[in-house]
Order: C-alpha cells, then structure tokens, then sequence
C-alpha cells in the first residue's frame, strides 16, 4: 500500500470543478405582503439619507420626520418625503395612533431613553446601530419590548447587503454542510474621517465600522462563540487620530474566525470574505463593498450567483422591511434587538482584548466603556 503523499497534495493544489446552477436563496430585502403602517423617523442627521432613501423607493409610509432642529427635518421632508410632517417634539410623534412605527436614528447615548419612551407607547421600533452601549441596558430592552407586545429590530444594514445576505442564507439552508470557519480581510481607506466627528471614536474601526462583520458572524454562529482575540495599531503615515488597523480571531465550537481591518490603504482596495463548512464553501471578493462576485463550491461543483442590488441602500430597505415582515407575521425579526446582543457582545469582547491584550470570553464585558478599560 502505497501511502505517500501526491504531489498535488504536497503543493495544495485544487481539483478543477464545473459550473453548476446557483441555488435560489431569499437573500432579497424582505417586504410585508400587506402590511403598511405609517413610520415615523426619529433623528434626521448624517445617516438618515439611507433610510429615507431606502424607504422612499420601497413604498414604505415615513408620514413624519422629527428632529431636534426643525430645520435638518425640513430638508429631509422635501428631498424624501414632501407630505411627512415635521416636528421637534418626540412626545407629539409618540401621541400620533396612527404612526404604528419608529425609526430611531439619533445617537446611542440618547436613544436607548426614546427607545423606551417608545416601547413605552406600543409603538415598534427600528434602533439605528449599535443598538446600545451596554448589555444590561439592551436587555431590559428587549424585555420591554416583550411585555409591550411590541417589536424592537436594529438596523444592521449590512444583513441585507446583497453578498452578505446570499452567503448567509446558503449556510442557514445548509448548502455548505456545518460550519467550520469564516474570515473577512477588508483593505480600504478610512482616512477620510480626519477632521470629522468620527475622529473623536477611539476604537473606530472595530466599534463603528468592524459592528457589521461582528453581527455578520452572529448571524451564522449564534451565541456558540467561546472567546474573541484582538488587536489594534496605528497604520505608518496615517493621519487620523484612531488607530486604523485592527483584527480579531474568534473561536467557537468546531471551528474558528477572522477579521482583518486595514483601514489605511490608499491603494488597490479590496473586500474579502471566505467561509468553509464540511460540505462545501463560499467566497466573495471585489474592489468594495458594493462590488463583490460570489462563489459556492460544493461537490456537485461551483455556483455563481448573479446578485442584484446594493448594500447602499437595499441593506437600508431590508432591516426596515424585515421589522414589517416580522409584525406582520408575528415573529421576532431577524434582526431582532435581542439577537443583536450576541454582535454587541462580539464586539465588546474585541475592543476589551485590544486593551487588555488577552482573550476575552463574549458577554463578560457588559458595555462599551468597561471595553474600554485597560486590565490595569
């Protein structure tokens, strides 16, 4: 018996495989069959362009826009929305009973309290991310929403990134067998933010920007993660005040995962993601987020779906479509508050790790600014 190895086998070299049909996964942003309240958008600043725009081309029924300056409102209403009220006044858009839901986009520190003000007031309620900076806060939360018979959904957009949502909907329906791992290297350039108030987020890249691929993994591990290594560093020249640099090695049970964030790279961009399971295995690479070719191996062969869309803004479109989708049916939401919680745990682990320079076990540090804390 012959038992050394090929040459093939010495040189990792792959077996060619044939084109095969892609299977078709409901990766699209979801709409409710008949559903259709009317919404109100709470916070009209920087990123509420998407979701108007997202909302504005889904059909959906944004009937008021609030906003602490009347005047931010103003201008969102006539470019999106020009017969949606304006009001700077929560508790008159809490008092309307004919506005069923809320899209809460003002900052974490002051939106858990309209969260809850909300809750408070049977009204469903889309939070734009992070959901909250501290666990404790998100459970009670979610405990709310419950007793209140009301849905509380987070607008990680990047679920319905078209990429993102097809690899996740072939490993949910099982098209790579068990998962076994899954690595994400993103290589673009952040320096944008000098001079921005993104430059006052200390732990930016992992925090506000590393959130999506921390929920990514959520999504296709659940809370089965054991322990979160990371690290951060200041890329050579970068003139940002953040470090721009920063990876994470995640462990969970029969398999592992990586996150590499190369935030200062002026040149040849590019975005990366690899996931292998005991029956196949996805890929998905391109020059950005919003260019990307997927790839399903398996034994039958390799799929290539022809995806549509964006992540700006279908990703917009499919967390608000989802939250309708789930009150229409009855159902916690995909991207359901408390679920949420296992990305923000994720996420909390990795920038402790950072300080502490050690693993860091998901849910044992409960908030932002115990994260940050160094061990000593």
């Amino acid at each position: 018996m012959n038992d050394t190895p090929s040459e093939d086998a010495y040189a990792l070299k792959s077996a060619e495989t044939r084109l095969v049909a892609a299977p078709d996964l409901a990766y699209l942003p979801p709409r409710p069959k008949a559903y259709a309240p009317r919404i109100a958008l709470v916070g009209a600043g920087g990123i509420s362009f998407a979701h108007l725009d997202a909302y504005r081309n889904a059909g959906f029924d944004v009937a008021v826009i609030c906003n602490r300056t009347l005047a931010k409102a103003a201008d969102r209403r006539d470019e999106f929305f020009p017969d949606a009220a304006i009001t700077d006044d929560l508790g008159e858009v809490l008092a309307r009973d004919d506005v069923e839901v809320l899209d809460i986009t003002t900052h974490p520190a002051e939106r858990a309290g309209m969260i809850e003000k909300a809750l408070l007031a049977s009204k469903h309620v889309l939070s734009q991310k992070p959901y909250v900076l501290d666990l404790d806060t998100g459970e009670r939360l979610a405990d709310l929403a419950d007793r209140k018979g009301a849905k509380l959904a987070v607008n990680q957009n990047g679920r319905w990134a078209p990429h993102l949502a097809w690899m996740r909907e072939a490993v949910r329906t099982g098209q790579i067998g068990n998962l076994v791992s899954c690595h994400v290297s993103i290589h673009w350039n952040h320096g944008w933010i000098k001079g921005t108030p993104f430059e006052a987020i200390d732990d930016l890249v992992l925090y506000d920007f590393g959130v999506h691929w921390f929920d990514f993994l959520a999504s296709l591990i659940g809370d089965g993660t054991t322990s979160v290594y990371a690290t951060r560093a200041r890329a050579t020249g970068q003139e940002a005040r953040p470090p721009l640099l920063a990876q994470a090695l995640v462990e969970f049970a029969g398999g592992q995962a990586s996150l590499c964030f190369d935030g200062a790279t002026p040149f040849g961009s590019q975005d990366r993601t690899y996931i292998s399971g005991t029956g196949g295995s996805l890929s998905s690479v391109g020059p950005d987020l919003g260019n990307q070719a997927v790839e399903l191996t398996t034994a039958s062969g390799t799929a290539r779906p022809a995806l549509s869309g964006g992540w700006f803004n279908d990703g917009f479109a499919g967390t608000m479509g989802e939250l309708l989708s789930a009150i229409e049916d009855g159902r916690e939401p995909l991207n359901g508050a408390r679920g949420n919680l296992q990305s923000l745990a994720l996420t909390f682990a990795a920038i402790a790790s950072t300080h502490r320079r050690i693993p860091v076990v998901p849910g044992t540090v409960r908030s932002l600014a115990e994260a940050q804390r160094s061990a000593g």
